[in-house]
């Protein structure tokens, strides 16, 4: 076994065994959180790595990255999920090889998404970014983006309306410098609301190396982990 490899089996093994912690704290099974590797900035055989080693998602959120690891993967029995901010120019690129996209936060966006999923015969799975920045300290925080609580259900509804998309579910990043458990309290009241309209959007994207534990204690479905699992990310040139 290489060095990368074993590098990445201890640190999977470390996450896995922190969302089984958590899990157990919340009285829940770890079989109902889906771990999404986050991969940005690391190479193709990190990718191969992790789905020789059993991670079945993995995660880019730039459209650059993914349209260059995607087609390069295409023997892997890998889901391409995308995290990143999406520009509606990109929606057409993204669609052709993401599975899930967790951050549609606008409705010209859906309208992309919609036209680009329809011309590829793709059925493309939509997560709803909900913005927590409620739950921050204000500006100094900075914004991490999404579509505010009030206007989830609209935006819901155009999704699940429109041709070639299917709504998943609510995704969020806690605010910087915020309390995470707070902020993923206000998401699970967000998420159960969407769902007295929408039963089958049951998934919530929340949580990352750093909160891990707040998300999954509030009910997240799928946890977001880039550091915890690969490391530090290298410097791009």
């Amino acid at each position: 076994m290489t060095d990368r490899l074993t590098e990445l089996k201890e640190n999977l093994e470390r996450v896995r065994r922190s969302i089984a912690d958590a899990c157990t704290t919340a009285g829940r099974s770890p079989d109902e959180v889906t771990l999404v590797a986050i991969t940005k900035t690391f190479p193709l055989d990190d990718v191969r790595a992790l789905a020789a080693l059993g991670v079945t998602d993995v995660g880019e959120n730039r459209e650059q990255e993914l349209k260059a690891k995607a087609p390069e993967a295409q023997d892997l029995d890998v889901t391409w999920h995308f995290v990143g901010q999406l520009q509606s120019k990109k929606a057409r690129s993204v669609v052709r090889y993401a599975d899930v996209v967790h951050s549609v936060d606008r409705l010209s966006l859906v309208t992309a998404l919609s036209r680009a999923a329809s011309s590829e015969s793709r059925s493309i799975r939509c997560l709803l970014q909900v913005s927590l920045e409620e739950y921050g300290p204000g500006s100094a925080g900075g914004s991490r983006g999404g579509v505010e609580p009030g206007d989830v259900p609209a935006l819901a509804d155009a999704v699940a309306a429109a041709e070639g998309l299917e709504l998943g579910g609510v995704m969020a990043v806690a605010p910087l410098g915020g309390d995470p458990a707070k902020a993923f309290d206000g998401l699970a009241s967000v998420a159960a609301r969407l769902r007295s309209d929408h039963p089958g959007a049951d998934w919530i994207s929340a949580g990352m190396s750093e909160d891990l534990e707040a998300a999954i204690t509030r009910g997240a479905t799928h946890v977001r982990l880039g550091r915890a699992l690969l490391g530090t990310r290298p410097v791009l040139g």
